[in-house]
């Protein structure tokens, strides 16, 4: 069977602790070949109070958790018992099993969330002339100024307009000089 993302309904304000619960019964049933990764889809919100910023955690979907699962007999159940839970989104009645999220909605999501978008092999070097490839300055050459690895990014200076100009890259859209 294939493991899918399924959407847990919570009651509202109870998903971190669904999230705890159910990742404490998942290791406590021996499940953790049937659920994989149970997520609470947040973003972070800035914002700026009497003049200080604060970055606050804003859930995206209230009263959701989403669960990577097998969905069988048994996965169900522990799902559906975990205190907290209400049952599961795209269920047609309390026998029917759930419908899972399609691979699109996922990728959305979590991207969103700054999971699980590929990671590209970094074989660039500070100062080392590239290509870019996509976007805007396609075509255009530079050279590497800064790298960030966890967020797969580079700042490149190309030369538009006879200026060195600073622009900011993918892994993904940029090419070694051959």
């Amino acid at each position: 069977m294939e493991k899918s993302w399924y959407v847990v309904h919570t009651y509202s304000g109870y998903e971190n602790k669904v999230k705890a619960n159910l990742e404490k019964r998942l290791e406590s049933m021996g499940m953790e070949d049937k659920i994989f990764r149970v997520l609470v889809p947040e973003d972070e919100e800035t914002e700026i109070k009497n003049g200080k910023k604060k970055v606050a955690k804003k859930k995206v979907f209230p009263g959701y958790v989403l669960a990577e699962m097998v969905m069988t007999d048994d996965s169900w159940y522990v799902v559906r018992n975990t205190p907290g839970v209400t049952g599961f989104v795209g269920s047609a009645g309390s026998g029917s099993k759930p419908t899972p999220l399609l691979e699109e909605e996922v990728e959305m999501i979590l991207k969103r969330m700054g999971i699980n978008a590929p990671i590209t092999e970094v074989d660039f070097d500070i100062k080392e002339a590239v290509q870019v490839t996509d976007g805007p300055f396609k075509d255009f050459t530079g050279t590497i100024e800064y790298i960030d690895v966890d967020k797969q990014k580079v700042k490149v200076h190309v030369n538009m307009f006879g200026r060195e100009t600073p622009v900011e890259l993918d892994f993904s859209q940029i090419q070694k000089l051959s």
